[in-house]
């Protein structure tokens, strides 16, 4: 398609893929996914059901100004790695309380 040569390329094949509607969708849904996880990775404390709903709503609210920015910079891919390295950083953490228990 003509004029995606300044889309981030997994956007770009996405759009190539399934069409430009669909494409947004699926890439929304995937920050979500990904901002969910990294927060729950990373940040996530033990709040309220009132609070994690606010908390939620302003993730998906805020993924909105991440798709904007994802036609020019690899916020998917970003994410994507930031929830690797926070999985392995808490996978190795689990593993280190266990071993100091026993």
């Amino acid at each position: 398609m003509e004029g995606l040569e300044h889309v981030s390329p997994l956007l770009g094949a996405l759009i190539n893929g399934v069409g430009v509607t669909w494409a947004v969708r699926i890439y929304w849904f995937a920050l979500i996914l990904l901002c969910v996880l990294v927060y729950n990775l990373g940040f996530a404390k033990k709040l309220s059901v009132a609070k994690n709903i606010i908390v939620y709503v302003s993730l998906i609210i805020g993924s909105l100004l991440l798709l904007i920015l994802s036609y020019q910079l690899p916020v998917v891919e970003s994410l994507f790695v930031t929830a690797l390295v926070l999985g392995v950083y808490k996978f190795r953490l689990k593993m280190h309380k266990e071993e100091n228990q026993t």
